[in-house]
């Protein structure tokens, strides 16, 4: 199976309906696109949860070293990791209640997406969350 993304209508129900959005790879460094984007996001009224085990803490906000150990309800799992890292992540976000999947810009893994497709997952691949929510919302 191909991977095939969402239509408008669905992506913009996931923004509009979402409060957390927790970031797998989130870095503390500023000059890095995760934070960038992330800030940006967080600045739009979301909670930015950062998942990054070489963290203690980005934006003002407690980092998890991985999406289980993240307490509390998650919207969308968005994640800043290399297209080969997206299986296990993949496995990782099957195990907690969030059922939406996005990788940024550039980042596809078939995989991934047919893994989480089965189970029932909203994924979303190659698409800039700050880009995507700037056109459809605002």
């Amino acid at each position: 199976m191909s991977w095939e993304n969402p239509t408008n209508e669905t992506i913009k129900e996931v923004l509009e309906s979402a409060n957390t959005i927790a970031v797998v790879g989130l870095s503390d460094n500023p000059n890095r696109t995760s934070h960038q984007v992330s800030k940006i996001m967080q600045e739009n009224g979301y909670k930015i949860i950062p998942v990054n085990p070489t963290v203690n803490e980005v934006l003002g906000e407690k980092a998890y070293p991985s999406l289980t150990d993240v307490p509390g309800e998650i919207d969308i799992i968005n994640v800043f990791r290399r297209p080969e890292h997206l299986p296990e992540i993949a496995k990782e976000a099957a195990k907690t209640d969030c059922r939406v999947f996005w990788a940024q810009q550039g980042i596809v893994n078939e995989e991934a997406h047919d893994y989480l497709k089965e189970r029932n997952f909203t994924v979303i691949m190659d698409m800039c969350i700050k880009v995507v929510h700037s056109v459809l919302l605002n």
